[in-house]
Formats: structure tokens, C-alpha cells, sequence
């Protein structure tokens, strides 16, 4: 990790992660059930599915919050072979932002020391984080009186900071009003267009067209169907893509 201010670190357009027969839990109660899915990392992947559906624990297994039952969660490079996810592969984004009694800088300080960065190092990088949310002007305030919007975007600073492969962001705007909504999509979109990946399980089918560039659709623990955002908007090959999108229950 270098300390250059407002770094992001750029995936790789041909890398992408890869679940294999990956299950958690059995039977009927399976949170998912024999995923295999390869996610490219060069592009904005949008998890969809109604509740229940296995987004949060798909995103969990990829963290390594979660371990499967059976399968394995791999990183595949554009050349050479897979290799299993390290430690800090991910930068993960609640849906609810925890925030610790600290300043907005000292909260993503607070992350750079859990990986191991030189306390020397951890202000520069705190605040390149914070600027590339549009948060260093909140930087020494106290993070837990900051606005809702502003706490998620703190977490986003608190996740880029570790300078991860990719993005997990489960359903991060679902308790924000439409202004805080607007700004963090405008910051995720200046992070992709940066170079960093990112996963993002979304309940809402605006944000999922207005970010998705490769879209994959959960129900009770499978996947429905995965490919580019363009051609499942516009034709879902699924059945239950096709209910989906017109707004009808998924059984």
C-alpha cells in the first residue's frame, strides 16, 4: 500500500471472482444453495432479488465474514492461475453505517490501523479517502452528528482507505432520503470510473439501472440469472428475471 492522497487502486478489466458450488445452509432453509458465478471486477455488479433471496450472505462469503458449507470463493486474473482471496481482498459497506465515537478522519484512521498501516501513514490516506467522498471538509467533525448520507459516505472513505480489490456495498442507500441517494451514487460511479470494482445488492430497480453494468438475480438461494446489465433490462432470459423486472412476486 502506498500513501499517495486519493489513490484508488485499478482492477484489473479481466479479473473476476469466482464461486463455485458455493452453499450455505441446507435444504429448504439454504441461504444459498450451489452457487457458481464468476463476477468481473472491471465492472459495476448489481445483486438483485427479493427478500430472502441470498443477497447479503452472497456478499458475506466474498467478504469472508461468512464461510460456506461446501464450495469455494476464488480470484481469477486475467492470466495466470486462481488464487484464493486474501484478507482485505474487499472493503465492505453495511447497509446501517456503524459509526465509532471518533471525527469522520479518525473513524477510517481507525480501519487503516486494523490492517497494519504505520500510524505515520494513516492521516495522509484518511484524508485522500475522505476527499474522494466529498467528505474533507467534514473530516474533524464528530462522525456519529454527521447527516445519515454522510455516515454512509464515511464508511465508503473507511472502506476505500484499505485500498481493496473491489467493493462490497450491501444495500447501502436503503435508509436515505433521494439527495443523499443521488450523492452517494455520484461518488460510487467517480470510484468505478477510478478503477475500483464494485458489488452492490440494491432492492431498488432505478439504482440498479442507473449503476449496473453486470447484473445477477437471487431467489431463495440461486441464481436466476447473471449477465450484462444492457441485456437483462432490456430481454431477461429468465422467467423469474422477466417477473422480476415487472414487478410481480417471485414464489
Amino acid at each position: 500500500m502506498d500513501d499517495t492522497q486519493g489513490r484508488v487502486v485499478a482492477s484489473d478489466a479481466g479479473a473476476a471472482v469466482s464461486l463455485r458450488a458455493v452453499s450455505v445452509g441446507e435444504g429448504s432453509g439454504a441461504r444459498l444453495s450451489a452457487v457458481s458465478l464468476d463476477m468481473p471486477l472491471g465492472a459495476r455488479t448489481v445483486v438483485i432479488g427479493p427478500n430472502g433471496s441470498g443477497k447479503t450472505s452472497l456478499l458475506h462469503v466474498m467478504h469472508g465474514l461468512l464461510l460456506p458449507d461446501r464450495g469455494e470463493v476464488c480470484l481469477c486474473e486475467a492470466s495466470g492461475p486462481s488464487q484464493s482471496l486474501r484478507p482485505g481482498s474487499f472493503g465492505f459497506v453495511l447497509q446501517k453505517p456503524v459509526m465509532l465515537a471518533r471525527t469522520a478522519q479518525g473513524n477510517v484512521e481507525h480501519a487503516l490501523a486494523v490492517v497494519g498501516v504505520p500510524r505515520h501513514r494513516r492521516a495522509a490516506l484518511a484524508r485522500g479517502a475522505l476527499e474522494r467522498v466529498g467528505l474533507l471538509h467534514r473530516a474533524d467533525h464528530p462522525a456519529r452528528l454527521l447527516s445519515g448520507g454522510e455516515q454512509q459516505r464515511v464508511s465508503i472513505a473507511r472502506a476505500c482507505a484499505i485500498q481493496p480489490r473491489a467493493l462490497l456495498l450491501d444495500e447501502p442507500t436503503a435508509h436515505l432520503d433521494p439527495g443523499a441517494v443521488a450523492s452517494i451514487e455520484r461518488h460510487l460511479l467517480s470510484l468505478s470510473a477510478a478503477g475500483l470494482g464494485l458489488v452492490i445488492s440494491t432492492h431498488d430497480l432505478g439504482q440498479a439501472r442507473r449503476l449496473g453494468q453486470f447484473m445477477v438475480l437471487l431467489h431463495r438461494g440461486r441464481v436466476e440469472e447473471a449477465g450484462p446489465a444492457d441485456r437483462f433490462f432490456a430481454a431477461p432470459a429468465s422467467e423469474a428475471g422477466r417477473r422480476f423486472l415487472a414487478g410481480q412476486w417471485l414464489e
